[in-house]
């Protein structure tokens, strides 16, 4: 297959491709491994990759497209799923020493299910942070993940490995999982686009000790492709409770709707958030640019909130010691950091978790009273730029804790309100930079087309990724 897969093709562009029969499935799910095989060392994306399988999926895809017979609009797309999701046939292994490979791996989490179903070829797991505990991609198991950009800095996390993946042309798309920023994190330090859609939007199962603040979505280079994605992921799972059932799609279409005269309200620090002049500049201007070139309103506004990050702390360290009944969290060869945390939660008692729980639903009511005047919310996604890898909180800063430095993202999984980061373009130093969209809840098709507007009016750079090399980064 010619061409360079990190710019063409999009998953639209293949499945366009398939239809007039000028690329086969074969071909393209070839190129993908032929990525992989010759970038993942460089960046450490994949904790898993199956080519006999994917190659086997391939052909049976473009059979169908010859016969004119798809299993749906993603039919033959290459793809990786976070090692987070249980996956028929490949073991879960979640980034930790202490998941036992050999047991029977005999079941399908929903997301790997409408995978399956809508033909899509699953090439691989991408790497997470062990258990997907924290917001950078490093575990006991496979090591670190790199950001493309520059090899030296953090992917971001949870779902580093998937973001970076898709940013190397490793696979058009993705599915990461995000209980405090871990889809949009890694979106934005690796300048690609990373939406978490409305709690139960798209099911799990097993569900997460953290399913209160859980949720699953695409990861992919436009917004067009993450709309397509979560169109096969949106479908109803009667293992997730709270699945929300049918939905408002198909996405795909909502990307082109007009956004003229939606009111957005721009917040550059919600209040109470330090960020950087760089990263502050090029947000305010991608704002104005929604304004000037799309034709929404376009105010300052802050939705009024204090940083609810102790509230967060408690909902996810009481989450995370639940994990205890899965594994030996106490073990050696786990993250240090992961058995801080568990070890912080066990000492919240039922009282703390309910006043926690009680502050969620009350910042859940309001960014509802904030929605009934302004359609979105447009924030940064991330603060800072992507730091040094191999560390949880960008060193010297003088931070504890990995979500101290992503104030943007955990209170909207708070909130379960659907949010989308965007890349808006670089820093001096040549690392991406993300704008953050939040809508409503039950609100992806708006949140898509404004992501869509911000892709029209500002794109992110025409400046090529340098394609990643075992040279270029240091042992894991």
């Amino acid at each position: 297959m010619a061409g360079d897969l990190t710019t063409l093709p999009t998953a639209g562009e293949l499945v366009t491709a398939y239809a007039a029969g000028t690329l086969s499935p074969v071909e393209a799910a070839t190129a993908a491994l032929d990525a992989i095989r010759e970038r993942d060392a460089g960046v450490n994306a994949f904790a898993l990759v199956d080519p006999e399988r994917a190659l086997e999926t391939a052909r049976a895809a473009e059979r169908r497209w010859r016969d004119r017979a798809p299993l749906g609009p993603l039919d033959g797309v290459p793809m990786s799923i976070k090692d987070l999701f249980l996956t028929r046939g490949w073991p879960t292994l979640r980034g930790s020493r202490r998941i036992d490979p050999g047991q029977a791996w005999d079941v399908d989490s929903p997301v790997a299910a409408r995978l399956r179903e809508g033909g899509l070829v699953l090439l691989g797991k991408t790497t997470t942070p062990e258990m997907g505990w924290k917001g950078v991609c490093d575990n006991p198991l496979t090591g670190i993940t790199r950001n493309p950009w520059d090899t030296s800095r953090t992917s971001g996390g949870s779902s580093g490995g998937s973001a970076v993946a898709v940013a190397t042309g490793m696979g058009p798309l993705s599915v990461g999982t995000d209980g405090g920023g871990s889809i949009r994190i890694p979106a934005a330090f690796c300048g690609v686009v990373g939406f978490k859609p409305t709690h139960g939007r798209v099911p799990q199962y097993p569900l997460s000790s953290l399913a209160v603040l859980a949720h699953a979505g695409p990861i992919a280079r436009t917004v067009d492709d993450a709309a397509r994605l979560l169109d096969v992921l949106a479908a109803p799972d009667h293992r997730d409770p709270y699945d929300l059932g049918l939905h408002d799609g198909p996405y795909s279409r909502a990307v082109d709707r007009d956004v003229r005269g939606v009111s957005a309200a721009f917040s550059a620090d919600l209040g109470f958030a330090r960020v950087d002049p760089e990263i502050a500049a090029a947000v305010a201007s991608a704002a104005q640019a929604l304004q000037d070139g799309a034709g929404m309103r376009v105010e300052a506004a802050d939705p009024g909130f204090p940083d609810p990050l102790p509230a967060f702390d408690v909902l996810w360290c009481a989450g995370a010691a639940k994990w205890l009944d899965v594994f030996d969290a106490r073990a050696d060869d786990v993250d240090p950091g992961l058995r801080a945390v568990i070890e912080r939660g066990l000492t919240y008692s039922a009282g703390d978790y309910l006043a926690a729980e009680a502050e969620r639903l009350a910042l859940a009511v309001r960014m509802g009273e904030f929605h009934t005047r302004h359609d979105v919310l447009i924030t940064p996604t991330v603060p800072i730029p992507a730091f040094e890898a191999g560390h949880d909180v960008p060193p010297g800063s003088g931070l504890s804790d990995w979500a101290e430095w992503t104030p943007f993202t955990y209170p909207f999984n708070m909130t379960h309100q659907p949010a989308i980061s965007v890349p808006i373009g670089f820093t001096a130093a040549g690392l991406p930079i993300g704008l953050q969209i939040v809508g409503p809840r039950h609100a992806e098709a708006l949140v898509l087309a404004v992501a869509r507007a911000v892709e029209r009016t500002r794109p992110s750079s025409d400046r090529r990724l340098p394609v990643p090399s075992p040279r270029s980064a240091t042992a894991a």
